[in-house]
């Protein structure tokens, strides 16, 4: 154990319980541990580094940028941002976006929107205002997030939450139906839940949802933070189904994977219920993340990597689906996202990604005994190749070692 892991261990808080192993290097889809060992990154850091790691491009306009101006708050202009949000209106058809820096900070924005447009646009009774979410959901962490989570152990001694939200199967949207009442503002939705298992929706599921929120005047909210920007083939999820969402979320891959950038973008309508003094950050929309979060926007389309990963992706699913084990209980996703599900009387999907780590390939597991596979949009065939034959012979070595006894 090295000395900073130990420091780690001595004065940091226990919310993570990382992996075996430390990390000091990064290039493009390889990542190196302390000892020169060298992995396969299939985790791609849940999506924020969709455009691997250190990626000459990004560093460039974020270096280039910290010499020139850092952090001066949203109280004056800045000559970096009008371009960042312009460009991330066009290419997700919105008419405006408000810039902050984590995930959970763009969904609570959306909140606090839905809220008051609710109030001062659909003309709902004040504080009645409902929002529907989707049973295993994740949309970040803060206490009124994990509020209308449905899985135990987020909520579990953070209570008393926030009033105001109810919950629907995913991938039900004759539950979306049923569950509309004259007060509901809006409803949020991963397009693909990520942390839920990589669950992927039924086909045509938001078209549907989209119509039944038009007829009702409900703003459909398309949480895109780690579907969006190209990673599951199309530039946001939503356009697999055809769908302009009311509004969106976007984050991690923003950043492009240096510094913590999301946006949350709207119809005019929606986001003109702010004045100033509503909302804010500090450090929201400051010239280095409106620098990064332009190139990466701009290297997203111009090394056409929502493309690649349709094209990269459909090869990784159908390599995981000529892997022949019993362990294997279901493979789903769309693009460079996909998830494993194990059998949970034969494996444990943590002791899968630990055996996984020692034979050169990083990834994680997550809900429904799932194995993730989120690697950066740049990976090659070949590469996906390699990872899934790894994945292939530890399957065997445990299916091997659990038919002996």
């Amino acid at each position: 154990m090295g000395g900073s892991v130990r420091l780690e261990m001595r004065f940091g808080a226990s919310n993570y319980a990382p992996m075996p192993v430390t990390i000091v290097r990064g290039n493009g889809v390889y990542l190196w541990d302390d000892s020169g060992g060298r992995y396969v990154d299939m985790m791609g850091a849940y999506s924020a580094a969709s455009f691997g790691h250190c990626h000459p491009r990004l560093v460039q306009a974020l270096t280039d940028q910290a010499r020139q101006l850092d952090t001066i708050s949203r109280a004056y202009f800045n000559d970096r941002l009008g371009s960042f949000l312009a460009r991330a209106c066009t290419l997700t058809g919105m008419d405006s976006a408000l810039p902050m820096n984590s995930g959970a900070e763009a969904v609570e924005t959306s909140l606090k929107a839905a809220r008051k447009w609710a109030y001062k646009v659909k003309g709902v009774p004040a504080d009645r205002a409902e929002i529907i979410a989707c049973e295993g959901n994740f949309h970040g962490r803060t206490i009124t997030i994990v509020g209308f989570s449905s899985v135990p152990q987020y909520r579990d001694g953070f209570g008393p939450f926030p009033p105001g939200f109810r919950l629907v199967p995913f991938g039900d949207a004759e539950a979306l139906q049923a569950a509309i009442t004259p007060n509901t503002a809006a409803f949020l939705v991963e397009p693909i839940q990520g942390e839920g298992g990589i669950n992927v929706p039924p086909a045509g599921y938001l078209a549907e949802v989209a119509r039944i929120c038009r007829a009702n005047g409900v703003l459909l909210i398309c949480d895109e933070i780690q579907s969006g920007l190209g990673r599951t083939g199309r530039f946001l999820a939503c356009q697999h189904d055809g769908v302009t969402p009311d509004a969106v979320t976007l984050g991690k891959a923003l950043g492009g994977g240096l510094l913590p950038v999301s946006l949350f973008l709207a119809r005019r309508d929606v986001m003109q219920v702010f004045r100033p003094g509503d909302h804010g950050s500090t450090f929201g929309g400051n010239p280095i993340a409106a620098a990064v979060g332009l190139a990466a926007l701009d290297t997203l389309i111009e090394e056409r990597l929502s493309e690649r990963s349709a094209r990269v992706g459909a090869h990784l699913l159908a390599r995981l689906a000529t892997i022949r084990n019993p362990i294997i209980r279901e493979v789903r996703g769309r693009g460079l996202f996909a998830g494993i599900e194990l059998d949970r009387d034969a494996a444990n999907a943590a002791e899968v990604a630990t055996r996984l780590l020692q034979a050169g390939v990083l990834t994680k597991d997550t809900h429904r005994n799932t194995i993730r596979c989120a690697p950066p949009l740049i990976i090659e065939e070949s590469q996906i190749d390699w990872a899934v034959d790894r994945l292939a012979e530890v399957l065997d070595e445990i299916a091997r070692a659990k038919a002996r006894f």
